[in-house]
C-alpha cells in the first residue's frame, strides 16, 4: 500500500494538515484559522485549547479529502508558530491562561529589568539571543508573576510550559493519558533558554527568571521517533517523528541543508535563515543565532537568523483594521495601479522593530504623505515594506557571514506576489528563486518525520526534488535601488523611542 507523510503545520493565523506523497507533492490540505485575541494594545494571545481543536479538526479534513485513513500515513511531522508559549496544568490538561504570542510586546518592563544587570546581550553568548519580549522566555516569566496561584502551582511540579510545537505533541500522544513533554532543538532555541553548544536548559538562566525546570520539556533532535499518536485520535499508532519551528522547518523543505544556502519566507512575518553548517556564528549585526536543525544521532546544523514581526500581517492590518482592501490578495492588484510608491514609505513596527535593529521601543508609522498620496501608493508602500525589511536583514547577513549570499529561495503565502518577488529582486540586486512547491513549511516537517521512519533515505534523495518554479533577476538601476533604501533608513528612523513611561 501506498503510504504518505501527513504535517501538522501550527501557524500564527490557523492551523493546518498537509498531506504529502513520496514526491514530496501535495496530496490535500485542512486548514481552519483561530482567533486573534487583543486584549489590550501591544497584547497578542490565542487560544490554546481552541488551536488544539482546530488541529484535530484540520487533520480529519486533509484525511477525508483524500480518502485516506491512518493506515495510509507512514508518519506524523510537527511544525509550528515558533515562542508562543503555553502554559498548562498536567494533571488537567488545562491552559492557565491563553497562549501568550510571539509578535506580544507585553514584557518589555521586564527585559529591561533583566538587562539592568549585563546588558540586553547578557545571555547571548550562550543562547544566541538578546534578551527581547519576542522570546517564550519572558512570556512564562510574565504568567509565573501575574496569574493568581500560577508561581505555586509550577513550583509544585503541576505545570508544564512549551510553545505550540509541545502543546499539539502532549495533546496528540495522550495528553493527561501518557502525552510526551518534549520539543526539539529548533524551537528549545528560541526560549532563551537553551545553551546552543550543549543543547540543555541553562539552568542559571532560568533560575534568574524564576522558571521551574520541571516545566520545562525534554530536548529532541528534529528527526526522530519520539512516541505514537494515542489510541483515542483519528491518527492512533502512527509514529510522531519530526518537529522543527516554522522557519527552520521552511528551510528544511528548501532543502538549504548546507551551510551558504539561505531562504526567506514570507508570511505573517519574514524570517530569513542563513545556513552556517555546524559552526555557531555570533552576529555583530544584529541577527540572531538559533539551531537549524539536528537529525537524529547527528551533530547539530546552525543558522543566522533575521527575523521581521510584520510583512503578511500588515495586508491583513490593511483588510482588517482599516478596511481599505477586503482581501489580501487585491493588494498586488492595487499597487499596479502605481508606477511607484508616490514618496510614501511604511515601517509596520506594530511589535517594535525585530532584526537588525530590536527596537522595542518603535511603533508603526506612514510618512512622506502629500496631497498626490492614494490608496495605490500605500497599497504599494505596503508591500514594499517587506521588501526593505528583507533587504536590510541581507544587508546583516553578508556582514556576519564570510560568503555574500547570491540568491535567494524563497516561500510562504506572500511569493504568489509578482509584484513583491521582482520589487524584492530589485532591491536585493541578487536573483529571488521561488520552488514549485512553495508550502515549503509543512514540507520540511514531512521531510524531517519521513526520514526518522525511512520514507525517504537522505538529504540527497530529498534535494533532488527540489524544483524551481519562476526566478526573478534584479532590473533596477543600482543608484535608484541606492535612493530608495536611503529613504527607507529615514522613514524607519521617524519610528524610534515613540514607547516611553506614558505610552506602552
Amino acid at each position: 500500500m501506498t503510504k504518505n507523510i501527513i504535517a501538522i503545520d501550527q501557524g500564527t493565523t490557523s492551523s493546518r494538515a498537509i498531506i504529502f506523497d513520496h514526491n514530496g507533492s501535495i496530496v490535500s490540505v485542512g486548514q481552519k484559522e483561530h482567533e486573534q485575541i487583543f486584549p489590550k494594545a501591544g497584547w497578542v494571545e490565542h487560544d490554546a485549547e481552541e488551536i488544539w481543536t482546530n488541529v484535530r479538526e484540520v487533520v480529519g479534513s486533509a484525511l477525508s479529502k483524500a480518502n485516506l485513513t491512518r493506515h495510509d500515513i507512514a508518519a506524523v511531522g510537527i511544525t509550528n508558530q515558533r515562542e508562543t508559549t503555553v502554559v498548562w496544568d498536567k494533571n488537567t490538561g488545562k491552559p492557565v491562561y491563553n497562549a501568550i504570542v510571539w509578535q506580544d510586546t507585553r514584557t518589555q518592563n521586564t527585559v529591561e529589568e533583566l538587562s539592568a544587570d549585563g546588558g540586553g546581550d547578557r545571555y547571548k553568548d550562550r543562547v544566541g539571543l538578546p534578551l527581547a519580549p519576542y522570546f517564550s522566555g519572558t512570556k512564562i516569566k510574565w504568567i509565573l508573576d501575574n496569574v493568581d496561584g500560577v508561581r505555586e502551582r509550577a513550583e509544585a511540579g503541576e505545570l508544564l510550559f512549551g510553545n505550540t510545537d509541545t502543546w499539539v505533541t502532549w495533546n496528540l500522544t495522550g495528553g493527561t493519558d501518557g502525552g510526551i513533554h518534549i520539543t526539539d532543538v529548533t524551537n528549545a532555541s528560541r526560549t532563551l533558554f537553551m545553551d546552543l553548544e550543549k543543547l540543555a536548559w541553562d539552568e542559571e538562566i532560568l533560575a534568574d527568571f524564576g522558571v521551574p525546570i520541571s516545566m520545562m520539556p525534554a530536548i529532541k533532535s528534529s528527526s526522530e521517533v519520539y512516541g505514537t499518536v494515542h489510541t483515542n485520535q483519528l491518527l492512533r499508532e502512527v509514529p510522531v517523528a519530526g518537529i522543527l519551528g516554522d522557519q527552520q522547518a521552511a528551510t528544511f523543505g528548501q532543502a538549504a541543508f548546507n551551510a551558504g544556502e539561505a531562504k526567506n519566507t514570507y508570511g505573517t512575518g519574514c524570517f530569513l535563515i542563513f545556513n552556517t553548517g555546524e559552526d555557531i556564528v555570533k552576529s555583530s549585526n544584529g541577527l540572531l543565532t538559533t539551531v537549524a536543525y539536528q537529525l537524529e544521532g547527528e551533530k547539530p546544523v546552525y543558522a543566522l537568523e533575521g527575523s521581521i514581526a510584520v510583512a503578511g500581517s500588515l495586508v491583513q492590518w490593511l483588510r482588517d483594521n482599516i478596511g481599505m482592501i477586503s482581501s489580501a490578495a487585491e493588494v498586488e492588484d492595487l499597487a499596479a495601479q502605481a508606477e511607484d510608491n508616490g514618496g510614501v514609505y511604511i515601517v509596520p513596527a506594530f511589535s517594535g522593530l525585530f532584526a537588525p535593529y530590536w527596537r522595542p521601543d518603535a511603533r508603526g508609522a506612514m510618512v512622506g504623505l502629500t496631497r498626490f498620496a492614494n490608496r495605490s501608493h500605500i497599497a504599494r508602500a505596503a508591500m514594499e515594506a517587506t521588501a526593505f525589511q528583507t533587504r536590510e536583514v541581507l544587508d546583516a547577513v553578508n556582514a556576519d557571514a564570510e560568503v555574500p549570499l547570491t540568491e535567494l529561495r524563497v516561500d510562504g503565502g506572500m511569493v504568489a506576489n509578482e509584484t513583491l518577488m521582482q520589487f524584492q529582486a530589485d532591491m536585493l540586486g541578487v536573483p529571488v528563486v521561488r520552488p514549485q512547491v512553495t508550502e515549503t513549511t509543512a514540507l520540511g516537517a514531512a521531510y524531517a518525520a519521513g526520514l526518522a521512519v525511512g520514507f525517504w533515505s537522505d538529504r540527497d534523495e530529498l534535494r533532488a526534488k527540489w524544483a524551481e518554479d519562476k526566478r526573478w533577476e534584479p532590473e533596477m538601476d543600482p543608484t535608484e535601488r541606492d535612493r530608495q533604501m536611503r529613504l527607507w533608513k529615514k522613514a524607519v528612523t521617524k519610528t524610534f523611542d515613540w514607547v516611553d513611561e506614558d505610552v506602552r
